[in-house]
């Protein structure tokens, strides 16, 4: 596991620490080394205390001073790269020259890899020197007619309504298979369902199965992680009558509450679970568990007491 705390991690120890629970039970039940959450609230706290949005700015500005500098900074090898552009060579062959041409110095060296980046964020008016004007665009895996979260009603964000869901995989070791997790965002109330493969026709059939019960006023909004697993989303749309978003890659807080969840999930199902061997009844009882949980920002309720008088037909 990374050593560095994500934002929902950081947003899960401030309300652990806000319960005084002490670092030994916070690492337990966040599922990191003790001494993690040690450092973390040594270097990140400031002072009115720890809190996840000050400690990720501090995180964050932390990193970007201690970046290394890229190889193309150097002048000579970004002199020689460009020389060899310009001879229509490609990002390959400078690469696999360079240590022909200088074999005993370290610093003349660089990645097809980086090269291309450089050209991308660095040196645009390096681009026609390359075949084709780069790579082509990577499509592959991507998500069609994906409607993003900054698209989504502002209510959502307010909870100020019931309905709109947050939904992510669980994964097994391998891929091989996955509980998919689907979570209400006003009220915590939990959906889970298993899938027998990461095949986005078997993600959308158990999401449409776990979500199609609920009457028609709790399906509005769905908002979803950026795996394939998704690809099917505009049939699920269809089927539940809901608008369906995706979370921005890399902002996995944008589905916080989904992404809390889904670490409760992990205290019943640990890393590495083969969910072919978890029976149906196991999942349902755990759903039961977590649902019955009494969550303090509900006034000490749980998710079940505030979704059930709801879930009624009008």
């Amino acid at each position: 596991m990374a050593a560095h705390l994500t934002p929902t991690e950081r947003e899960l120890l401030y309300r652990l620490r806000k319960r005084d629970k002490s670092k030994a039970e916070i690492a337990r039940l966040m599922g990191r080394h003790r001494s993690t959450i040690g450092r973390e609230l040594a270097r990140n706290a400031g002072g009115r205390g720890y809190r996840p949005r000050q400690a990720q700015r501090l995180a964050d500005g932390r990193r970007s001073r201690c970046r290394r500098r890229a190889r193309l900074d150097d002048p000579e090898l970004r002199r020689y790269v460009g020389r060899k552009l310009r001879l229509r060579w490609s990002p390959e062959q400078v690469a696999g020259r360079l240590p022909r041409e200088f074999p005993r110095r370290r610093r003349m060296r660089v990645s097809r890899q980086a090269i291309y980046d450089w050209v991308r964020s660095h040196a645009p008016h390096w681009r026609p020197l390359l075949r084709r004007a780069g790579r082509p665009p990577e499509t592959r895996g991507r998500l069609r007619d994906a409607a993003r979260v900054a698209g989504r009603p502002k209510v959502v964000e307010r909870r100020r309504r019931y309905g709109d869901w947050e939904g992510d995989t669980v994964v097994a070791g391998r891929r091989r298979n996955a509980l998919v997790t689907l979570v209400e965002r006003k009220s915590g109330f939990l959906r889970m369902g298993r899938a027998g493969d990461m095949a986005a026709a078997t993600t959308a059939r158990v999401v449409r199965r776990r979500l199609g019960d609920l009457p028609r006023r709790l399906r509005r909004t769905l908002t979803l992680d950026n795996g394939k697993e998704f690809a099917r989303h505009a049939q699920v749309a269809e089927a539940l009558g809901l608008a369906v978003y995706f979370a921005a890659p890399r902002r996995p807080w944008q589905r916080g509450t989904n992404e809390n969840t889904n670490g409760l999930v992990r205290q019943f199902f640990p890393k590495g679970t083969d969910f072919a061997r978890v029976s149906p009844r196991r999942v349902a009882r755990v759903e039961a568990m977590l649902n019955g949980r009494p969550r303090r920002r509900l006034g000490y309720r749980t998710p079940a007491e505030v979704l059930a008088p709801r879930r009624c037909c009008d």
